[in-house]
This record gives C-alpha cells, sequence and structure tokens, in this order.
C-alpha cells in the first residue's frame, strides 16, 4: 500500500471517531478496521480483537467520561515498517485527546475541566483496513493534571506538552524519500551509540553525535520534560541508567520515519531488573519488569532536535507489585 492512501484511510478513522458516541463508538471504528483488527493498549487494557473489544475496553468508557473530546494531532506521518524489511505500512499520530473531565474514568474522580490526555498511535494498513494499531497514553500526566498523582516527585518538569518547535509535523502531503530515509539512519546511528555507549569519554560526547545541543526531551510523566544535552543526562538519562538496573533490548514491532519525522515502538522494547531509586521507587526484589515504549522524534540538519516518549508506565510499576489504578480505587 502507498503511503498517502494508508494516511487517507487513518484520517477517515479519525473523522469517525470525532463524531462517535459511547454507543456508537464500536460501529464508527469498525468502517476502517479489519474485523480480526489487532489492538494494543496500555495497563489495564493490554490487547484486545475486533472493533467491539476495542470499543468495550476503551473508548466507550472514555467517551462517557471525557465530554466533547477533541482529537489534537502535532504530529501524522507514514513510512514502511524497517523491522520486517519494509513488507509493512504504518501511520503515527501524536498529540492530545481533550474534553471535559465529567465522569470518573479508571478510579480518578472527575473535574469538570479541560484535561488532556497525551497520546501516540501506530497503524498498520493493509488492503485498505486498519489491521494492527497500538495506542499509547500518558495516564499518569491525566492523574497530575486531575490532582489525583500517586507518585513521588520527577526529575524533569511537568508539562501540558507542546508540539514540534517547527509546527511542521502533520505530514498529509507526499514527502522527498531522502528526508526520511535520512531521519531515519540518524535514528538508527543514535540508537547504534547507546549501545556502545561505553566506548564514548562520557555520556556527553556519546549524545554530541546524533543530538542538538538545544535538544528537547519530552519524556513521560513519572521522569517528565527535559532541555538541552546536559540538563538531560542530569534529569533522566543518568539516572535511568544508574537505577534501572540490568537492561535488556527487546527490539521493536514497528520503525519507520518520513520526512523530517520518525519513530518506533516496541511490546515490550526493554526488560530490566530495577535497582530501586528510579521514579523514587525502591528496589522490589522481582526479577524483571517490561517497559513498552514509544519514541517519536524531529531531525532538524543532521541532529535529533526533539524526541516525544511515551512509556506504559503502569504496566512496569505493576510487574513491580504497585497497582497504581488499585491504589486510586482504595482511595476514592
Amino acid at each position: 500500500m502507498d503511503l498517502q492512501s494508508a494516511k487517507d484511510i487513518v484520517r477517515a478513522h479519525h473523522a469517525a471517531l470525532a463524531s462517535a458516541t459511547p454507543a456508537t463508538v464500536e460501529a464508527a471504528m469498525a468502517r476502517h478496521t479489519a474485523p480480526d483488527w489487532h489492538w494494543r493498549g496500555m495497563h489495564p487494557w493490554h490487547e484486545r480483537t475486533g472493533a467491539a473489544a476495542v470499543a468495550e475496553a476503551f473508548w466507550s468508557p472514555f467517551l462517557t467520561a471525557m465530554s466533547r473530546v477533541q482529537r489534537r494531532p502535532d504530529v501524522f506521518f507514514a513510512g514502511a515498517n524497517t523491522v520486517d524489511g519494509g513488507a509493512s505500512v504504518w501511520v503515527v499520530s501524536m498529540g492530545h485527546l481533550m474534553g471535559l473531565f465529567d465522569r470518573p474514568w479508571l478510579g480518578l474522580r472527575p473535574t469538570g475541566r479541560i484535561a488532556m490526555l497525551r497520546f501516540a498511535e501506530f497503524h498498520r494498513v493493509a488492503e485498505g483496513r486498519i489491521v494492527e494499531t497500538a495506542l499509547f497514553c500518558d495516564l499518569l500526566h491525566l492523574m497530575r493534571q486531575a490532582g489525583q498523582y500517586p507518585l513521588g516527585p520527577q526529575t524533569g518538569a511537568h508539562l501540558v506538552q507542546p508540539g514540534p518547535a517547527t509546527h511542521d509535523g502533520l505530514l498529509h502531503a507526499a514527502q522527498d524519500p531522502a528526508e526520511g530515509a535520512a531521519t531515519l539512519a540518524l535514528i538508527e546511528r543514535m540508537m547504534a551509540g547507546i549501545g556502545a555507549a561505553a566506548s564514548y569519554a562520557g555520556p556527553q560526547q556519546e549524545l554530541a553525535e546524533t543530538w542538538a545541543d538545544d535538544m528537547l526531551w519530552w519524556g513521560p510523566e513519572g521522569i517528565g520534560a527535559t532541555y538541552t544535552i546536559d540538563r538531560y543526562i542530569a534529569q533522566h538519562q543518568q539516572p535511568f541508567r544508574r537505577q534501572a538496573g540490568k537492561r535488556v533490548f527487546n527490539g521493536h514491532v514497528a520503525r519507520l520515519a518520513e520526512g523530517c519525522y520518525g519513530g518506533f515502538f516496541g511490546w515490550p522494547n526493554l526488560t530490566m531488573t530495577p535497582a530501586g531509586g528510579f521514579m523514587g521507587l525502591p528496589a522490589t526484589g522481582r526479577a524483571e519488569a517490561d517497559m513498552r515504549v514509544v519514541d517519536i522524534y524531529r531531525r532538524a540538519g543532521d541532529r535529533l532536535a526533539e524526541n516525544w516518549v511515551f512509556i506504559d508506565m503502569l504496566h512496569f510499576l505493576n510487574m513491580q507489585g504497585l497497582d497504581v489504578l488499585a491504589r486510586l480505587r482504595d482511595t476514592a
């Protein structure tokens, strides 16, 4: 499938969702998804099959809790998936779902105020249908907005995170393939640098190979946002490398780029043995915890300039014995 046709299908899917209600959202999604649509969602939804199951698990409860929902995308691009040698086409969308938080959801008490749910979606399109989706959303970020944050202080800043500084992230039109190839090559060079971190004189040298000095790292709630290489090292990279413990890279499900934008997700990307201290949490003695992660990048010239990160934090914490949603329900 060509990229523009895949984008058109995903945009039609988004348009159908925009006018859906809790009662009609299943039918709205069925218009553009395959009967055996494979949907991945964060904890507590995990994996579902078909529009009915996705509506029941996520969309109907979300649209019941949030009134007047708007999709406010900041990034939209498509590309061939390098993980499977370019055999599949994926479409990526990132931004916020904004609504009025009017009814309870997931144990959270409604505020009656604007709520911004950060999201990133990866859709695989084939034969005119969406056949696979990964929807990541930042539930800890929503909890913070609602005044019901369950964790301690974080190393980065809490922000309602903006889109690209260049305001050019919605790639609805066709892009020069050479630009996408350059973006993907830079992302993969950055990833190789992480794997070879010990060969550099230090983190500053490692990052300077592929990142702009004034990089913006829009991390998930629980970690937070950082600005410049120096502050990224101090406020995320070094705490993570010291405290997250032994890490095993499991690979990605999809990795792609178009124009100056690219990204990937895994299921899970990383498996680690937490050493204690990360996100203010003690070591649990449990052997492994998974991180399902999305990274979306903007390239500026020959450097990465911005990076938006989503992590299934509730799943990561749950594997360590901390059920955040149960804690919310117990205190509601």
